[in-house]
């Protein structure tokens, strides 16, 4: 058995996904009671270091991945970051529009795996392919379960002003994120951490604990603790329409809303009659309420478009217009005429 490295190497796949490589040295699970044909199941950036770090240590017999979809202005269709990755190194792939059809359950009884490993994978699994493993389905989930179950563990936990959130491996059942836990790691959200840049970080980790928690529980030494359903929390899947802002609710709020919200599903405010993407914004408390005509009230502080908000003001640092590239709030500001929604220019005290 080969020493373990005191630091993981890290790549670029893709360009703003952060990979680990070298988790353990080839050989590090030889002491495992089998070794494992796996199945994985993933789709987005955050499955990508997870994929990688089995590929390294084990047998992945097949990848199940979301199809190909259509992204960029001129809607080309486009692979999951998954797909990439398994082509990379040349694992047999497959994208059903359903996982439950019958083409697809055919196609995971060849692959006839021990487990099935899942990460962010964007289907329901039923119970006929939860069943199909002999080791069962495992999770890597986003959170510190069970708060927030669902589709937007990470969004959810920076929009609330959690402090702390990390990472779930749990084994799966017909339930949403409810079964029980294997092992857990938590991780601290950082005061600009935005769902990008956390999802990232979390990868990683959801990662190393996997690679730390499978071969324990394949030689049946972790007994799984249930979830506790009273402490439960749940994050819906997100919708585009979710990220307009609302300035009649606190600024503080909706700067944490434009930190969850970049990159999915973005945050914006209605200008022109056409929607402003708010990439960064920074918070101004301001408890003054002299000349302040109504949350949302558009003003500019030191050269730079800032909103009322209730309370408190949103400074805007990084804007983003329909069909235009990103660009600093002070260089949209001085092309947007009629910015000022009240004749004024105001000076913090």
């Amino acid at each position: 058995m080969g020493s373990t490295p005191t630091r993981p190497i890290f790549y670029d796949y893709p360009t703003h996904s952060i990979c680990p490589v070298g988790f353990y040295p080839r050989g590090f699970l030889n002491g495992i009671a089998m070794k494992p044909r796996i199945v994985f199941m993933g789709s987005p950036d955050f499955s990508v270091p997870i994929l990688l770090a089995l590929h390294e240590n084990y047998t992945i017999t097949g990848v199940v991945t979301q199809p190909d979809k259509p992204a960029g202005r001129g809607r080309t269709y486009t692979p999951s970051p998954v797909k990439l990755l398994a082509e990379q190194l040349i694992l047999p792939i497959m994208q059903p529009l359903k996982l439950s059809s019958p083409e697809s359950i055919e196609q995971l009884h060849a692959w006839n795996p021990d487990v099935i490993i899942v990460a962010a994978f964007g289907q329901i699994l039923r119970s006929n392919i939860l069943e199909l493993p002999p080791k069962k389905c495992i999770n890597v989930h986003a959170s510190l379960l069970p708060r927030w179950r669902g589709a937007a563990p990470i969004q959810a936990a920076i929009l609330h002003g959690d402090q702390n959130t990390g990472v779930t491996i749990m084994l799966m059942d017909t339930g949403v994120d409810t079964g029980s836990i294997l092992s857990q790691k938590e991780l601290k959200i950082l005061p600009d951490d935005t769902a990008e840049t956390l999802s990232d970080r979390l990868s990683i980790l959801g990662a190393f604990l996997l690679m730390e928690t499978l071969p324990h529980y394949l030689n049946g030494e972790l007994e799984p603790t249930p979830q506790s359903n009273d402490d439960a929390s749940y994050a819906r899947l997100l919708k585009k329409e979710d990220g307009l802002l609302e300035f009649d609710l606190p600024a503080e709020y909706l700067m944490r809303k434009i930190r969850a919200y970049n990159p999915w599903p973005g945050a914006y405010m209605l200008w022109q009659n056409q929607p402003l993407k708010i990439l960064k914004a920074s918070l101004l408390k301001n408890d003054s309420t002299d000349k302040i005509t109504a949350p949302g009230q558009r003003i500019v502080i030191q050269e730079t478009p800032a909103i009322w908000c209730n309370p408190g003001i949103l400074l805007l640092e990084f804007i983003q217009q329909p069909g235009k590239k990103a660009m600093s709030a002070k260089e949209f500001l001085r092309g947007a005429r009629n910015w000022i929604s009240s004749p004024q220019s105001i000076t913090p005290s």
